[in-house]
């Protein structure tokens, strides 16, 4: 497990290139029949990305939940969101077993103790990307297809960024200990996305972007509002955003993308809304 420990605002401003990737950017999530995961100490996130291609894969695979986290297994402690961005995959969380499609995603509760992984067809195997968060108190394991998801449409095309924010595990969707996630896809001729941006002091926040093709490329703008830094980002790679710094982006193409909160409250409307005019 890689861990990330939390960066001061005001240093990041002196990062070069490499040190500001090497912090927040996660990249080769998806290994064949292997558990890749990142404990950040902002918010004590974990990222987690598993491909299951010949095995049936477990969530603890390559991780020491005692060292990492002083529990005997990792959801004790932990509420996790799962989405599948691959093939058809199942995922089986003490017995009951979930069959994920693409974009599907299922909410599995606090206490859970055995989560396994797998794939219906080696040749195009599942891609399982997830985002772990404290929890200290218990809800339901919960299935949601896409189609389940309460659809925000925003945007337009005028102002490149005509996109659906799809509300997965979201609290006017179901009740979770404190993680939120969700996916935002934008229509083609769009490439921005969070624009007009925000801050949320109580929340951090992880962007994965993917069905970014070819040799394109998501331009992610992150820091405090008057000290910007890019991240320049590939598919299905992952950003790391601490409370006190704005998260957006800009494509080369329209793109799709997977965001997670967790932090001190689960209110959307608790943010800092910044004007474009506003950044430096």
């Amino acid at each position: 497990m890689d861990i990330r420990y939390s960066a001061n605002q005001k240093d990041v401003k002196r990062y070069t290139t490499e040190e500001l990737r090497k912090e927040f950017l996660i990249q080769g999530l998806y290994k064949a029949d292997e558990v890749v995961a990142v404990y950040s100490h902002v918010d004590r996130m974990v990222t987690v990305g598993c491909m299951p291609v010949k095995e049936k894969v477990s969530l603890e695979k390559g991780i020491n939940c005692w060292k990492n986290f002083g529990t005997h297994y990792f959801l004790e402690r932990r509420e996790i969101g799962i989405f599948n961005i691959g093939g058809v995959g199942k995922i089986t969380a003490d017995g009951e077993t979930f069959a994920l499609d693409y974009k599907d995603c299922l909410y599995i509760t606090k206490g859970t103790r055995d989560v396994h992984f797998a794939s219906d067809d080696p040749e195009k195997p599942a891609k399982f990307y997830m985002v772990s968060a404290p929890a200290h108190t218990s809800y339901k394991t919960t299935f949601l297809s896409i189609k389940d998801a309460a659809k925000r449409n925003l945007g337009s095309v005028e102002s490149s960024n005509k996109r659906t924010i799809n509300q997965f595990i979201h609290p006017d969707v179901l009740p979770t200990c404190q993680l939120s996630m969700g996916m935002t896809v934008l229509e083609t001729g769009s490439v921005w996305n969070s624009m007009p941006c925000h801050t949320h002091e109580r929340r951090m926040e992880i962007y994965m972007y993917f069905e970014v093709p070819g040799d394109n490329v998501v331009f992610h703008f992150m820091g405090e509002p008057t000290e910007l830094r890019t991240v320049v980002m590939q598919n299905e790679e992952a950003v790391i955003s601490p409370s006190w710094s704005i998260h957006a982006g800009a494509g080369t193409t329209n793109y799709t993308f997977i965001w997670a909160m967790g932090g001190e409250n689960q209110a959307f409307d608790d943010m800092d809304n910044l004007l474009p005019t506003d950044l430096r």
